[in-house]
């Protein structure tokens, strides 16, 4: 009886013993299939690409530096054949305007704090040359309007080659990022020259200041329908077109800037928009729109489309 109790704790000992031992065998196999799958998920981690940091845009820069041409300079606006850069959209310090400056900066900040270097006829080959003196006022910010006076020529066949247009513009672009590589640049784009014809043209005192000069590859003989003033009409507006083209594709390689998405062009002025001068250029009411366009898409947490 003895012998078989014996052999019977025996037996009973060991199999205790093997089931501890497949047990431990499992845990440690489990141990072993997490510490695998943890492995490969850091070395998934480490083969994802990292992830593309966000563009850089300041929603409320601190001062602004204004360049492009008689738009900006607030020509016609206040008196005939004059400018009135009080007036401006992006600098001036109107109340009836507030400026893109003034929405931003304050009255006291924008009379501190933004400078316009813009002038009065100025075309895109003009362009490096303001952006150098911008530049030099290290701004947080750089509003562009250019290219109007490009199209608007003596005769269509005189206006600037778009490849020339382009070049100038990446020139510009350039001088700006060797003095301050950190400015914002807001490009508005240019606007719509055979809208404003269409509008104007109804206003015998503007048709009467168009043939002082302005503009005559689109204003000149602003009632003649035939043919061939239609195709001229037409050649200036497809010029426009692709300068805007231009000035969206160059603004999308700098992370900086930012193309208002054809607002200014698309922008219906009327009558009431218009200089009471010359029915072309923007009076207050247009310089506050154009205001208006440029304070929401600098402020906007998205560029526009």
């Amino acid at each position: 009886m003895q012998d078989r109790s014996a052999r019977h704790r025996s037996r009973t000992v060991a199999a205790v013993l093997t089931a501890v031992s497949l047990l431990g065998t499992a845990a440690l196999a489990g141990c072993d299939t997490g510490r695998d799958e943890t492995t490969k998920g850091a070395a998934a981690e480490k083969r994802r690409p990292p992830a593309k940091p966000g563009p850089l845009w300041d929603r409320r820069p601190g001062s602004v530096a204004a360049v492009g041409d008689s738009i900006t300079r607030g020509f016609d606006a206040c008196s005939v054949l004059a400018d009135c850069p009080e007036v401006s959209w992006a600098t001036g310090t109107d109340s009836e305007v507030r400026s893109l400056a003034v929405r931003l900066l304050g009255e006291s900040g924008a009379a501190e704090r933004s400078w316009n270097h813009a002038e009065t006829g100025a075309r895109i080959a003009q362009l490096p040359e303001q952006m150098a003196l911008a530049a030099k006022e290290k701004p947080d910010l750089v509003t562009v309007m250019i290219g109007a006076n490009d199209a608007c020529r003596d005769s269509a066949r005189l206006m600037t080659p778009v490849e020339d247009f382009r070049a100038s513009f990446e020139a510009s672009m350039r001088q700006l990022r060797a003095g301050a590589p950190k400015a914002q640049v807001y490009v508005s784009s240019v606007p719509d020259l055979k809208r404003l014809w269409s509008t104007g043209r109804g206003n015998a005192l503007g048709k009467q200041i168009w043939k002082l000069g302005i503009c005559q590859s689109m204003l000149g003989n602003a009632d003649d329908m035939g043919a061939h003033a239609t195709a001229r009409r037409s050649s200036v507006q497809e010029r426009v077109v692709a300068y805007n083209d231009v000035l969206r594709k160059v603004c999308a390689k700098d992370r900086r800037c930012r193309y208002d998405g054809g607002a200014v062009f698309d922008y219906r002025f009327t009558g009431k928009q218009l200089s009471q001068w010359d029915w072309f250029h923007p009076g207050r009411n247009g310089q506050a729109r154009l205001a208006e366009i440029a304070y929401r898409n600098v402020t906007s947490a998205r560029p526009p489309a």
